[in-house]
């Protein structure tokens, strides 16, 4: 898997980082799903330059332009509910993106601080030779990612897999590298160091749909 750093040099998306963890300023849901929405703009941006290109002329009032334009049949997949932000950003700049809608949620069977990922509901158009996005804010083990690419096998083989991440943890990166495809592509803002015993990403942010939509019921 290609690991791609956003925050190995600085940039303006460590502003809204900032903002995103900081315990101050993260209740107000309306900044903070903001936040995560201009980050998917950004790390969009920065994907978008893996994309292959094609020449096109275009006619202007003036004459005729030439414009390298990307060729890719986009699908951007995100993992609801935390996902939804972080897939308009994308959606922003990805303007003829089909879309795709997957839930994947912790369930803790015994209540205690063990779970398995449950993948309840799928809506997605045919993967089939098109270049997939999956977007999720927070990657903490890796888990959801994994079993969300296994769901979506029965809609077709994408041509190539993009991960998009906003924090990530170095545990959960290596569990995608060894359950990804080697040619898989990991766009992450930033990346934390470790996961604590409830495997939550630390110092992390906290629970990222919660902070975007309001406390759930945990079931």
């Amino acid at each position: 898997m290609h690991v791609h750093h956003l925050l190995e040099k600085n940039s303006i998306a460590n502003t809204f980082i900032s903002q995103l963890r900081n315990v101050d300023i993260q209740t107000d849901r309306l900044r903070f799903r903001r936040n995560i929405e201009r980050l998917g703009e950004i790390l969009g941006y920065e994907l978008s330059k893996n994309f292959h290109f094609e020449n096109k002329e275009v006619r202007t009032p003036l004459g005729t332009a030439n414009v390298s334009l990307p060729t890719e049949e986009l699908v951007i997949c995100s993992i609801l509910r935390a996902g939804l932000p972080l897939h308009t950003g994308l959606l922003n700049y990805f303007d003829a993106a089909e879309n795709s809608f997957i839930s994947a949620y912790r369930h803790h069977p015994n209540n205690d601080e063990e779970f398995e990922i449950l993948v309840e509901y799928l809506a997605s158009p045919s993967l089939e030779g098109k270049t997939l996005i999956l977007a999720d804010p927070m990657l903490a083990t890796g888990r959801s990612f994994v079993n969300v690419l296994e769901a979506l096998k029965k809609m077709g083989n994408p041509k190539e897999i993009h991960l998009v991440a906003v924090i990530a943890a170095k545990e959960g990166i290596a569990y995608l590298e060894e359950n990804f495809p080697e040619n898989s592509h990991l766009w992450v803002a930033t990346i934390d160091e470790e996961l604590d015993e409830r495997g939550y990403i630390v110092p992390g942010l906290g629970d990222a749909g919660d902070l975007c939509f309001g406390p759930k019921e945990q079931h």
